[in-house]
């Protein structure tokens, strides 16, 4: 399976760090990479609140990389979580962990030590933080990671023990799309994330006639739903910046309307687990600016509303 075959790791890896070689999937590139034999590091262990961004400081060698993986439809919680994992099962203490908004959104990401783009790229309404401790303090890192609509990007941070970097690409390769639209992946990332993109849904430009499908995630979501009867959701449409702001809302909404008809005409869902909105423009995963951007802003996204 590609969750349990992704090892998306950075390399600052010997002895003294993480014990052992890590592979990044072969689509992954080391981007950029700044070692110093001696330097100190304050690394965010809490949210930006009230103009202050907490911090633990350590010294010792310094080493920061960034990492590129070429797959559409990455999630954040997909780059992070093996991270995550690899992290406890190599004697580090999770210190930290938040997602953009909760961790202060811009203020955070300014605030925080960032390779400069094009190598490392962070989009502010879609990125994921973690602060670890090696149990017996020695070692700190951080990991970044966020999207655009063609990669991912993932930057670590860490500060400890001189060691060499170790690393390779050469792992079974992320296809990030594919991950997603797994039944049993799209259920878990959006109980544990509380909301997802639903990715494969197809309109015409203007338009908001939903495509003929089928549509994994549709089956995905009405099975979670059937599963879960108390569970209901908000159906939340998505534009890009083209157009007026009022027009955008309008078609934003009836493209989620679509996808809620769909849903309970075709895979039986209960109307009441079902709420459908449109927010325009107003919350872009991706730069406007581009078209790969545009395409990516243009969704619609299941956020889970209440389980009662």
């Amino acid at each position: 399976m590609i969750r349990a075959g992704l090892a998306i790791v950075c390399a600052i890896l010997g002895t003294s760090a993480l014990g052992q070689n890590l592979s990044f999937p072969s689509n992954a590139a080391v981007t950029r990479e700044i070692t110093r034999a001696v330097d100190s590091y304050a690394m965010p262990i809490g949210p930006w609140a009230n103009g202050v961004l907490p911090n633990e400081t350590a010294e010792g060698q310094f080493t920061q990389q960034a990492w590129t993986i070429t797959a559409t439809g990455l999630t954040t919680l997909q780059m992070i979580r093996p991270l995550r994992d690899q992290l406890r099962n190599d004697g580090f203490d999770i210190v930290y962990e938040c997602r953009d908004q909760d961790c202060g959104g811009f203020d955070f990401r300014f605030q925080t030590d960032v390779l400069p783009p094009p190598e490392m790229q962070v989009n502010l309404g879609d990125f994921r933080y973690l602060a670890a401790r090696k149990t017996d303090g020695a070692e700190l890192i951080s990991i970044l990671a966020s999207r655009s609509a063609r990669a991912g990007f993932v930057q670590v941070t860490r500060v400890g023990p001189a060691t060499e970097t170790v690393a390779s690409a050469d792992a079974e390769p992320l296809h990030g799309e594919t991950a997603i639209l797994q039944i049993s992946n799209f259920g878990e990332d959006l109980t544990q994330t509380g909301r997802a993109v639903l990715y494969g849904l197809q309109f015409e430009t203007g338009s908001s006639k939903l495509g003929a499908g089928p549509v994994d995630n549709l089956h995905a979501l009405a099975d979670l739903l059937a599963a879960q009867p108390n569970l209901q959701v908000a159906l939340v449409g998505h534009t890009d910046s083209s157009g007026s702001l009022d027009g955008n809302i309008a078609l934003s909404k009836r493209r989620a309307r679509s996808v809620l008809e769909r849903l309970a005409s075709d895979y039986g869902v209960n109307r009441s687990q079902l709420d459908a909105q449109g927010m325009g423009y107003l919350a872009p995963i991706a730069s406007n600016l581009t078209q790969d951007g545009r395409t990516a802003n243009r969704r619609v996204e299941v956020i889970i509303t209440t389980s009662n």
